[in-house]
């Protein structure tokens, strides 16, 4: 191995280390104790260092919520794989049970500002993956699949959040997940 390599490696793992620093951080005190003083202190880098990898707080969240799309889409193919018989019913809990299990994970995915653009050219694989499994769960034939899925997700998204934040309770989500697939498999 190279010095450009090895360096080039030393930096990737560098980084990774920010970002996942920063996510344990997150879900044992939550986003506003993550600064970039606490992660230099954890990381046991320099400020310096970790401005070279991001550009502020705001970087840091939108890697770790790269991190965390790449999850949730393997999360739901391996759901959707595994039940295709009931593949949105499959993914529908899957996606709720991630949001669930890593809320702050889930709130740099899709309550944090980020600069992370959805539905368009730009759109970053790890983003398209997760939306691509709930597309893959109405048949193909189907004219507004894509719309489907944006439904569901949308609809997916406000059960999440008004579940973590108490306003519906948690034992009426299988009732809703029902509700939810019957309607738009129909």
């Amino acid at each position: 191995m190279s010095a450009t390599e090895r360096r080039a490696r030393e930096r990737a793992d560098r980084h990774q280390l920010i970002v996942s620093a920063a996510r344990e951080l997150a879900e044992t005190e939550g986003w506003e104790a993550v600064t970039t003083r606490r992660l230099a202190d954890r990381v046991e880098y320099s400020q310096p260092v970790l401005y070279s990898h991001f550009n502020g707080k705001d970087a840091i969240v939108t890697a770790v919520a790269v991190d965390g799309f790449a999850e949730l889409a393997e999360e739901l193919r391996r759901a959707r794989e595994a039940e295709p018989a009931q593949a949105l019913r499959a993914v529908c809990r899957a996606y709720l049970q991630f949001a669930t299990e890593r809320p702050a994970l889930y709130q740099a995915m899709f309550v944090l500002p980020t600069d992370l653009t959805f539905a368009s050219e730009q759109t970053l694989p790890q983003l398209r993956a997760g939306f691509d499994e709930f597309v893959s769960c109405f048949d193909p034939g189907t004219k507004q699949r894509e719309l489907l899925a944006e439904v569901v997700w949308s609809a997916l998204h406000g059960l999440a959040v008004l579940s973590d934040s108490g306003r519906i309770p948690p034992e009426g989500q299988e009732q809703r997940i029902d509700l939810l697939v019957t309607r738009m498999a129909d």
